[in-house]
Order: C-alpha cells, then sequence, then structure tokens
C-alpha cells in the first residue's frame, strides 16, 4: 500500500471509520503475522497476539506523527508486543513457519527443500536474531528502519545483522555436511 493512501486511510479512521482501520489491517495483517510469529514460534499465540497488536495500533493511531512509514511504526507495536509476551511467558521456541506462498511452481521441490533448510536453520536462532533477519529480509526494513523497530542502534542493528548471517552460513553448513 502507498504512503499516500494509507494517510488517507489513517485520517478515515480517526474519523472514526473503521472500514478504512479494516483495509490497513488486511494491507499488513500477514506481515504482522510473519514478524510475530517469528519472535513467538507457536501459531495460535501468534495469531493472538497479531489481535493484540491491531488493537493496540487502533488505540494508538492518534498518536501516529508520520515521521516514519506506517510499517515501521507498525513492526515497532508487532515487535514490542510479541517481545514483551515472550518474556512474560519466559517461553522456550521450537517450531517453524509452514506457510510459504511465494514459492513458484518449477522446481518446487528443489526450492522447498531450500526453504525447508532455511527455515530449520532460522529456528535455531535466537527471537532477536529470527526477528532481525524477518525484518531485513522478507519485509525489506533499511538499517534506520529495523533501529526504530527494534529500539537497538544502527551500528548495533548492522554487527547483529552480520554475525546472524554468519551464524545462518555456519548452521546450513553444518547442516548439509550431515547429509
Amino acid at each position: 500500500m502507498k504512503a499516500q493512501g494509507e494517510k488517507e486511510l489513517i485520517q478515515q479512521v480517526l474519523q472514526g471509520d473503521t472500514s478504512a482501520f479494516a483495509l490497513l489491517v488486511d494491507a499488513h495483517k500477514d506481515r504482522v503475522f510473519n514478524l510475530v510469529f517469528r519472535v513467538i514460534r507457536q501459531r495460535a499465540w501468534a495469531e493472538e497476539l497479531c489481535q493484540d497488536v491491531f488493537i493496540k495500533v487502533y488505540q494508538q493511531l492518534a498518536q501516529f506523527k508520520h515521521k516514519a512509514r506506517f510499517s515501521t511504526w507498525l513492526f515497532r507495536i508487532a515487535y514490542n508486543t510479541a517481545i514483551s509476551a515472550l518474556r512474560k511467558h519466559q517461553l522456550s521456541v521450537h517450531s517453524i513457519n509452514e506457510s510459504h506462498s511465494y514459492v513458484e511452481e518449477d522446481n518446487q521441490g528443489e526450492k522447498e527443500a531450500l526453504i525447508s533448510l532455511l527455515e530449520k536453520a532460522i529456528a535455531q536462532l535466537s527471537t532477536e536474531e529470527a526477528a532481525l533477519i524477518t525484518l531485513c529480509y522478507t519485509e525489506e526494513k533499511t538499517i534506520e528502519e529495523i533501529a526504530q523497530i527494534t529500539g537497538l542502534s544502527k551500528a548495533n542493528v548492522k554487527v547483529k545483522l552480520h554475525r546472524v548471517r554468519v551464524k545462518l552460513k555456519m548452521i546450513i553448513e553444518r547442516s548439509t555436511n550431515k547429509n
């Protein structure tokens, strides 16, 4: 969704049009779920938390000042909600995301194997590492946006992303050498 369209929808929501908020939710729900799921790693709980995220967004929408992109503001709320929930429950995580609708039809088996390998490697990362990788590669957020979402400095985001890439490479190499 384009920024101008989002800005208009936000204005409509602030004027009481709840159907405009439904359009905002529809535009972002899958990406918010993906981020929350990467942190929580439990589908049912992630779905619940996504509902909480959008309730918070609705309640706090008047506080959105358009200084950052709406998605950056939204992802910060989603990230903080997921991290807070995780800390509260001290959850140990071990599941992986099963949905991969972006895979093309040709070479399906090979792509599924690669995706499965990558998902298994990501599942071995800490929740923060998995969230950083998701924000960077799935959501294509800039270093600055990731810093805003996570509350880390830009330098820290860069260092952590580098370390996560190295760690993923090592995990994947280990798992392919076992086979």
